[in-house]
């Protein structure tokens, strides 16, 4: 029987993207491309943007690394659009 994973801190809703529980407008995937853009570890990622948690930071990671293909199609969308732009 399969089991349904929950990520703390984290909220994922069909057809959107992934986002902080009590932040709405951060979305795992901004966390995700401090970390793979900019070389940020999480803490750097916390002491850069300090409305946010240690926890709440490795819970995007933690995310995106059960979501990777997700993520990184959300990543290269906005990637594409800007270069469109």
């Amino acid at each position: 029987m399969p089991v349904a994973v929950t990520y703390p801190h984290v909220v994922k809703e069909p057809d959107k993207p992934a986002r902080l529980e009590c932040h709405p407008r951060t979305r795992v995937a901004m966390i995700v491309a401090d970390y793979l853009w900019r070389g940020w570890s999480a803490e750097e990622i916390a002491r850069q943007y300090p409305y946010l948690t240690l926890g709440e930071v490795h819970a995007a990671m933690t995310y995106y690394f059960d979501h990777r293909d997700e993520i990184e199609d959300e990543l290269l969308a906005e990637y594409r659009e800007v270069e469109e732009w």
